[in-house]
């Protein structure tokens, strides 16, 4: 399942614009956030998509929807893509998405505030960024035309190429995937800055994947075997240099 979010939309007629640009694709889960209020301007923007705007679903806070729907995936929109330099902002294009992006899941797929789109904080919390790529003369898109071109690429995706390789790995398992990747990044002796750069480049990695539940067992039992590898590995330094001290 697929929902589209939509944080604290201003206008009214947005509103109803996004719920028509999603019916043009298939797309039929519109999660309002905190929104303003539905006016006469909302359905009619949508058109022939009104009872896309009649089954909306609208929670207090991105956070709050998360946790009630059980979403496995977070895919937030930006104009202005990260550098290198920030890790946690690096943004795909649209068709980088489509490429990676697993359908066998609940994703949700999150568009900011018209004129301030999403605070750090939500980027933050999503899995991935996505961002379009435009003329450095007027580079901030309309929210609905940004929306078309991404529910476009998806569509792609979902016509052309049908996902059959198995259900997407869940929060738990990635989350333990995460912690055992944090165990082995505390046993590497890195600085504090190194390690926690290190902790957020394999969290964002794992969500731009989206991993199955098959990979995600398969890459466990692999970050198993490197933990005990490198925890027998400390030990055994530690031994030797405990037998050198002892001789002297």
């Amino acid at each position: 399942m697929i929902y589209v979010v939509f944080v604290e939309p201003e206008s009214p007629g947005n509103i109803g614009f996004l719920a028509r640009t999603m019916k043009n694709f298939g797309l039929n889960q519109l999660v309002l956030i905190n929104p303003c209020s539905l006016e006469n301007e909302s359905w009619f923007q949508a058109m022939h998509a009104k009872e896309i705007i009649r089954e909306s679903k609208t929670y207090p806070s991105l956070g709050e929807f998360t946790r009630i729907e059980g979403v496995d995936f977070l895919v937030g929109s930006t104009g202005v893509a990260g550098g290198s330099y920030n890790v946690s902002r690096i943004a795909l294009k649209p068709e980088q998405l489509r490429e990676s992006i697993n359908l066998n899941g609940n994703i949700a797929i999150i568009f900011g505030r018209e004129g301030n789109g999403l605070t750090n904080q939500e980027i933050d919390m999503c899995d991935v960024i996505v961002s379009i790529p435009t003329h450095e003369s007027y580079p901030i898109m309309n929210i609905t035309h940004a929306a078309a071109i991404i529910f476009y690429e998806i569509f792609k995706k979902d016509l052309e190429f049908n996902v059959v390789d198995g259900e997407l790995a869940s929060n738990i398992e990635k989350e333990s995937l995460i912690n055992s990747m944090n165990q082995i990044i505390d046993n590497l002796d890195y600085p504090p800055h190194k390690n926690k750069t290190a902790r957020t480049v394999f969290r964002r990695i794992l969500g731009r994947s989206f991993i199955t539940s098959r990979e995600a067992h398969t890459l466990k039992g692999t970050l198993r075997r490197i933990k005990q590898r490198v925890s027998n590995y400390k030990e055994h330094n530690q031994s030797a240099d405990k037998y050198k001290k002892e001789i002297k």
